[in-house]
């Protein structure tokens, strides 16, 4: 088995998840939602899953051995570890504030001297 193509997206939020993957197997099989998680121990792949009706959640697809799973994760994370960071939106907004506040001081002090 190989993997042959790896998507990966960052997530800004403010849980554990920071990001989403899909691969591809031998160019005919894709799995998705691959979740990537910050752990105590640094970032870690879970596997798709679905909440059941009794509140667990179950697997929807997986590796069968330790192998597989790590070959997974080893290259979901090389992928994802690529990706450029996201900036902040709250630093985003926080920019534009001081804009804004600026362009008003400059509005009253030609209002002023008109």
């Amino acid at each position: 088995m190989k993997i042959t193509e790896v998507r990966a997206k960052r997530i800004d939020g403010d849980n554990r998840l920071v990001g989403i993957a899909a691969i591809t197997i031998d160019n005919c099989f894709v799995v998705h939602e691959l979740r990537i998680i910050e752990g105590k121990n640094g970032l870690f792949v879970a596997m798709p899953s679905r909440k059941m009706p009794n509140g667990e959640y179950k697997d929807v697809a997986h590796p069968i051995n330790s192998e597989t799973r790590a070959m997974i994760e080893q290259t979901v994370l090389e992928t994802f570890n690529e990706l450029p960071e996201i900036r902040k939106v709250k630093e985003i907004h926080k920019v534009d504030e001081i804009k804004k506040v600026d362009e008003i001081s400059k509005v009253d002090e030609i209002s002023k001297v008109e």
